[in-house]
């Protein structure tokens, strides 16, 4: 059943003619007919008799008039009453790094679920650059994300608040090969295949500071492919076409269940901090209060810092 096939048959029956109510539905006559076809398929009855002109309708399509305008009015305050309730209800907008929106997000989020008091929580997700800049602009009551002062100094700004609610660690991996070994790794006379993050993004600077001056002069990386989406790189270390470095909380079930190996020296593995900020300024009453329950929950001493 299609809502459009009620506001067919309705036309039908008001204007009188196939013609007419195809020109008062914007469509053409034989899409009309079909879609008129389709209602009766469905209904298991014919509405109209073709058998006489001009157009009548049968007794059950005289029956159905009533009920289809009937349908048709309580579809509409059906979905009113959802707007309704949707707009009085108070929303927390979150925005997430990407790898946090699919990581770290979901089991933290049933954690605190009791906090938000019924409030609806929406999640917008995208690269850390632009999640920022839309946090700044005001597009979004908290920015969830990876921090780093030195990357992100925009952030230490005085009407800008942050709480650490979580650890994670960038570490390198490898898929394994038939005797449990990784299938790339640094091996004196070999090139390492790396699965990349592109410079310019958040993992990609801080590899390039952090990581990649410590590897040894003489080996030789091959970057082979890059990608922003952390949880891209990971199908493809998964399908064996290099190593990357990624977060430890994206490829726990991995690692446990030895799909993946973590790598070791000279490939370092960085700490991370995972924080939650807000602009110091109200931000209603559902962000507020559950601003305050984070604060209370973490015991923070010191919510300006960006460690």
């Amino acid at each position: 059943m299609e809502l459009k096939w009620l506001k067919d048959f309705v036309a039908l029956v008001e204007q009188g003619s196939f013609s007419k109510a195809a020109e008062s539905r914007f469509v053409t006559q034989p899409a009309f007919s079909r879609r008129i076809r389709s209602l009766e398929n469905w209904l298991g009855v014919s509405l109209v008799d073709r058998d006489k002109y001009p157009t009548s309708l049968t007794p059950a399509g005289e029956a159905f008039a009533e009920h289809a305008r009937q349908l048709i009015s309580q579809t509409y305050a059906v979905r009113n009453q959802m707007r309704t309730i949707q707009a009085a209800r108070e929303q927390l907008l979150i925005v997430a790094q990407h790898a946090l929106a699919v990581s770290f997000f979901p089991p933290w989020m049933k954690t605190l679920e009791a906090l938000t008091n019924g409030a609806l929580v929406k999640v917008e997700s995208g690269n850390l650059h632009d999640n920022v800049e839309a946090f700044l602009s005001g597009n979004g009551d908290f920015l969830l994300c990876y921090a780093s002062e030195d990357i992100f100094s925009q952030l230490l700004r005085d009407d800008v608040e942050s709480l650490q609610v979580g650890v994670d660690e960038l570490v390198p991996v490898s898929a394994i090969d038939a005797d449990g070994k990784p299938l790339h790794s640094v091996v004196e006379g070999e090139p390492l295949k790396l699965l990349g993050h592109p410079a310019e993004s958040f993992f990609g600077r801080l590899l390039a500071r952090e990581c990649l001056p410590h590897l040894p002069p003489e080996l030789d990386v091959h970057l082979a492919c890059e990608n922003a989406l952390s949880e891209a790189l990971k199908a493809l270390v998964l399908n064996g076409y290099g190593m990357a470095w990624l977060p430890k909380s994206l490829i726990t079930r991995e690692l446990e269940s030895g799909q993946l190996v973590r790598l070791e020296e000279p490939l370092r593995s960085l700490d991370l901090s995972i924080r939650l900020y807000r602009l110091h300024q109200p931000a209603g009453g559902a962000a507020d209060q559950f601003w305050t329950y984070l604060q209370e929950l973490y015991n923070t001493g010191n919510a300006n810092s960006v460690a």
